[in-house]
């Protein structure tokens, strides 16, 4: 008599039944394992950068096998470079889909979902940190969260991404900790986003959205899919605008972007934590307006136009900006922030009037209502040298 045959004998002596033994046994045959994690990298027109980016998952820990490429129609050799380093299997190639649909036609085509516990979606211009994956798998944990994000920070560039670097370190080391510590964290950012694969079926990829990083934050919180851990050890670095044009251009598509968000989801008419936060947020933008266009005003009539006094909350208002700016030039091990300092108010008045811009095409003239296609990176990428490979590496 074979082991089994005894085993069902003991079973059935102790007054097991036969037909539940027999389930089991389907059951525990049907099983399956699924690996930890796959990477998804969405690539449009990335021929200078996503070479460096696979290379640098492999070094941060991530199997070759196990990361992905989606091809949405690139026009240079973002196709070419991908099969050449992953092999025909990983990579994917799509009509113009848009980035959203490009993730989802993706993780259909490779089964992310019967064949991984969780798919890291990030940028093709990704520059991962040193154990990046290593750090990243050691805080997954299925049955607690349903969502996990990292940290992003800006590459080394020229004086728009030393101003990145300073809104990615102080927004993440502080504001970023706090919504994570309240279960209100208000965007997945689109580089360091890792998701549940069981989750994915309930996600809308398809969405009248110009930044579906936000749309599919927004779907998490309203949907109740879930709880969300923050990272901050997992540090992936990406690529800024390298003109003033490109850094106000892409603004004003994450500020559309944002408000369609808002008016989609009703955002501040709900009783979520998210509603809450995001309205913190608009709250801010709009307290620094009145300030601008109400108080100042009405600070010069009361002092009969005695402009010595806006002088001195200008002044403080420049040394606090100064001391946070020192402080995240010390977190971030980037003394060049410091230089932000001369034309941190430039860009942030441009940031602010993006805000309001949009959100009058938005709520007011209607705009921007149906499904957007495609994204662009042009005047955004750029090859990266040896020394800043091994910069970020350290």
């Amino acid at each position: 008599m074979s082991s089994v045959s005894g085993e069902k004998a003991a079973l059935v002596k102790r007054g097991v039944k036969k037909d539940t033994i027999v389930r089991s046994e389907k059951v525990k045959s049907k099983r399956i394992y699924k690996r930890k994690m796959a990477l998804l990298l969405p690539a449009h027109n990335e021929e200078l950068i996503l070479e460096a980016t696979i290379r640098s998952a492999v070094a941060a820990g991530q199997r070759k096998n196990d990361i992905y490429v989606v091809n949405d129609n690139s026009i240079d050799n973002t196709r070419i470079i991908a099969t050449r380093i992953l092999g025909k299997a990983n990579v994917l190639n799509v009509k113009r889909s848009g980035k959203a649909l490009a993730v989802r036609k993706a993780i259909k085509k490779f089964q992310i979902e019967s064949k991984y516990e969780w798919i890291h979606i990030a940028d093709a211009d990704s520059i991962f940190s040193q154990n990046y994956f290593k750090i990243y798998k050691s805080k997954l944990d299925p049955k607690k969260y349903a969502v996990a994000i990292g940290f992003v920070q800006s590459l080394r560039g020229n004086w728009i991404s030393s101003y990145r670097a300073l809104s990615y370190t102080y927004g993440q080391q502080v504001d970023r900790r706090i919504q994570a510590k309240l279960k209100m964290i208000t965007v997945f950012p689109g580089p360091v986003t890792c998701l549940r694969t069981d989750i994915i079926s309930k996600l809308k990829f398809d969405g009248p959205s110009l930044t579906e990083d936000f749309d599919i934050t927004l779907q998490v919180h309203r949907k109740k899919l879930g709880d969300i851990i923050y990272i901050p050890r997992a540090i992936n670095y990406t690529q800024d605008p390298q003109t003033l044009s490109d850094f106000c251009k892409q603004n004003m598509r994450w500020m559309r972007g944002y408000f369609q968000g808002v008016k989609n989801y009703r955002i501040g008419l709900g009783r979520q934590r998210i509603d809450v936060s995001i309205g913190f947020q608009m709250l801010q933008t709009l307290l620094f307006l009145m300030q601008i266009f109400i108080l100042v005003p009405l600070i010069l009539i009361s002092t009969h136009g005695n402009w010595l006094v806006i002088a001195s909350m200008i002044l403080i208002d420049f040394i606090l900006n100064g001391l946070i700016t020192l402080l995240a030039a010390a977190v971030a091990k980037r003394w060049s922030i410091i230089g932000v300092i001369p034309y941190f108010y430039f860009l942030r008045l441009i940031e602010i009037s993006t805000h309001v811009i949009a959100f009058v095409e938005v709520f007011v003239l209607k705009r921007f209502q149906e499904q957007v296609v495609g994204w662009s990176t042009a005047g955004r990428r750029y090859k990266l040298s040896n020394d800043a490979m091994l910069d970020v590496a350290k």
